[in-house]
Formats: C-alpha cells, sequence, structure tokens
C-alpha cells in the first residue's frame, strides 16, 4: 500500500480555496475537505511557482555552462519556484550553442533538490539592437535553418524575437506553426508591428514596458499593442523595473497577464560584482545594473513576488495564479500550476504573513536553507 504524504491548510484548488488535507507522492493523489479546530491557524498551500524568464541564481549564470543551472534551479526551488526556463543572452551562436549543449541534460532529468527546467527561453540573438536594455551587442537576423539548429541541441519551449526586423514576421508564423511560443520584446516596433505579430502567431510579450516602445497616446507603441490585444504578457514584479501603476494598467487590461524573475546570478546573492552572459554587472540598492546604471536583470525570486502583488492590491489566489496557472496554461503544461488530482505535486506551503515555510518539486521536501 502506497504511504502518501500529506498537508494540512487552506489549500488553493481550481475552483477556490478549500479548508482540507491534500495527499500526494510524486502526483496528487487525492484533495479532502476537513474541519479544524476553532481558531486553528492554517497555512496556505498552493501550486507551486513557475518562472518562465530566468537568467541565473545562487552565483551562477544560465550562460556560464557546468553546472550552472543545477545551482540556479536549486536557490530557486529554496524560493518556491518548482518549474522554471533557463533563459539564454544574446551573444554569439556558438557561445549560445555551447549554453545550449550544458542545458540539455538538466532539461531531460531534474537536478535533485531543484527546480525542474522545462526547456529553454531563447532571449536572443533575434532582437533589435536600438533596444538591448542589458543584452549584449551580438545581434542578428532570424533565420530557421538556424533556429532548428539550436533546438536540437536543447528544448526550446520560448522565442523573443523583435517583429520588425525584416523576415521576422515569417518567422513567427513558421514557429508558432510548430508550436514554439514566440513573444515580442527588445524591440522598436510600433503599435502596428506588435499588432501584426499577434497577427501572425506571436503569443505575448517579454517583460511588458521594459525594452519596447512606450505607451502615448498618438502612437501607442508596442506596449499599447499589448495592452490592447494580448492575451499573455510577461511582466517582472520586483516593484523596481515597472510602477505599481503602470503594474496596475497591465493587471487590468491582460486578462492572462504572469510574473516573471528575469532573476540574474546576484539573485540569493550578497551584493558585489556577477556575471550577466558576457556583461559584468553589479548588484546594490536591490536591484542589479550595468556600469551605466541601465538595469540588468533582477534579484527577484517568486516567493518576494507574490508578497509584492499582493503588497499592491492582489488578493491571494490571483497573485498565485499570476505566477502558476497562468505560466503553466501559456506553455500548455495542463498538470503543472494547479493543486488537483493526478497533477504533479509542486506544491508550496506559506504561513500567515506570506512566508514560505516548505516547498515540494514533484513531491520531493526541498531543504530551504543553505546546507
Amino acid at each position: 500500500m502506497t504511504q502518501f504524504k500529506q498537508l494540512r491548510g487552506r489549500i488553493l484548488t481550481p475552483t477556490g480555496w478549500m479548508n482540507g488535507v491534500l495527499d500526494f507522492d510524486q502526483r496528487i493523489h487525492a484533495i479532502q475537505s476537513a474541519v479544524f479546530r476553532p481558531g486553528e491557524t492554517l497555512p496556505y498551500i498552493l501550486p507551486g511557482f513557475i518562472d518562465l524568464h530566468v537568467h541565473g541564481g545562487g552565483g551562477a549564470d544560465t550562460m556560464q555552462g557546468g553546472g550552472a543551472v543545477h545551482t540556479m534551479a536549486r536557490l530557486h526551488a529554496r524560493h518556491g519556484t518548482t518549474s522554471l526556463l533557463a533563459t539564454t543572452m544574446t551573444a554569439p551562436m556558438e557561445d549560445i550553442k555551447r549554453a545550449l549543449i550544458d542545458l540539455s541534460p538538466a532539461c531531460a532529468q531534474r537536478t535533485e533538490g531543484g527546480a525542474r527546467v522545462l526547456g529553454v527561453h531563447l532571449e536572443g540573438p533575434y532582437i533589435n539592437r536600438g533596444k538591448l536594455g542589458a543584452q549584449p551587442d551580438n545581434t542578428c537576423q532570424a533565420v530557421l535553418a538556424d533556429f532548428d539548429a539550436l533546438n536540437q541541441l536543447a528544448p526550446i519551449l520560448l522565442l523573443t524575437i523583435a517583429p520588425e526586423i525584416p523576415g521576422h514576421l515569417e518567422i513567427i508564423s513558421a514557429l508558432s506553426a510548430r508550436g514554439i511560443k514566440v513573444q515580442v520584446g527588445h524591440t522598436l516596433g510600433s503599435y502596428e508591428d506588435g499588432v501584426a505579430a499577434l497577427a501572425h502567431g506571436a503569443a505575448g510579450f517579454t517583460h511588458l514596458f521594459n525594452a519596447m516602445t512606450g505607451l502615448h497616446h498618438r502612437a501607442p507603441g508596442m506596449a499599447g499593442a499589448a495592452l490592447a490585444h494580448a492575451e499573455y504578457a510577461e511582466l517582472i514584479p520586483d516593484l523596481l523595473h515597472i510602477h505599481p501603476g503602470a503594474m496596475q494598467v497591465a493587471l487590468r487590461a491582460i486578462p492572462r497577464l504572469y510574473c516573471v524573475t528575469d532573476s540574474t546570478a546576484a539573485a540569493g546573492m550578497p551584493d558585489g560584482q556577477y556575471t550577466l552572459g558576457s556583461h559584468q554587472v553589479t548588484k546594490c540598492l536591490g536591484g542589479v545594473r550595468l556600469a551605466d546604471g541601465t538595469l540588468a536583470g533582477s534579484i527577484l525570486t517568486m516567493d518576494q513576488a507574490l508578497k509584492n502583488l499582493v503588497s499592491i492590491g492582489l488578493d491571494l489566489a490571483d497573485a498565485s495564479n499570476r505566477l502558476s496557472k497562468n505560466p503553466a496554461d501559456y506553455l500548455n503544461q495542463s498538470e503543472r500550476g494547479r493543486l488537483a488530482p493526478g497533477s504533479w505535486a509542486d506544491v508550496v506551503v506559506l504561513d500567515a504573513d506570506l512566508n514560505l515555510t516548505q516547498v515540494y518539486v514533484e513531491g520531493e521536501s526541498i531543504v530551504l536553507t543553505d546546507a
């Protein structure tokens, strides 16, 4: 007879909150309602967080190769991320290939004690050099055969692209037809370019508002296209990349907005110098910056993202969905991002102050502090 683990508390199910007991091993076996003692403080039990934009963490950067992905997967698991997309940087093609070769084993088999690496988010090199943000200047025009060669090295589930570059609308159509999620980012494109990208199959927008043309009432820009027409977009809720008021606009406008960290090697680390692709970056004053002051990713973790969303007025269930169900649905991961029988046992447990007390990745209990 199988011996299931149990969690007791206030459980966020796909149909709403339930006071009950969750039985699981690697997958969730059952969720049953229960009556608790009057006045008993119940922990919150939520789906594990899913981060679709992760450059690094714990001092490790995706582009470093080797064991870097294992380090970052473990760091983010300790902060409630149960699955993620390892995100690359714009770089010479040979450097991207080397990074993907090293990422491939981690995509095939989960790191013990770490988040599941679902695949790769290829952020560049198919972007506009006029909106690099913190990306190195190694951009190039997308060629389908080149993308196919990269995808043979590791599974690319998500691609960021600038649609205004000649030939890129056709690339968006071709990749979307294959089931690759293509999203618009690092772009000087107009509102009309954004609408055209969506018409050609683009599915979302990379770090909404950042590294794209902004909203003006006579030139709505790429941000305007997203706000007017997108069903999905990613947003960095570190309260540094985007003003809370702009976050509220996006939350009202885009039905299935989801949140990412865009985290770097500096996440979970003390202030100091770190790498982001080929760049040297500095962690200080609550963020990560290039030498010229440009924001260069973040130090955000998903447990803090949840608190930030609640702090600007979202209820806990809505905030949770922005970090779990919505990104899971975006990637068609129907067995993740929700607590339901048959789903993977990716679970986070929070106290009344929304501090993490337990994390399970596919049923494995994660140690929340460094050994």
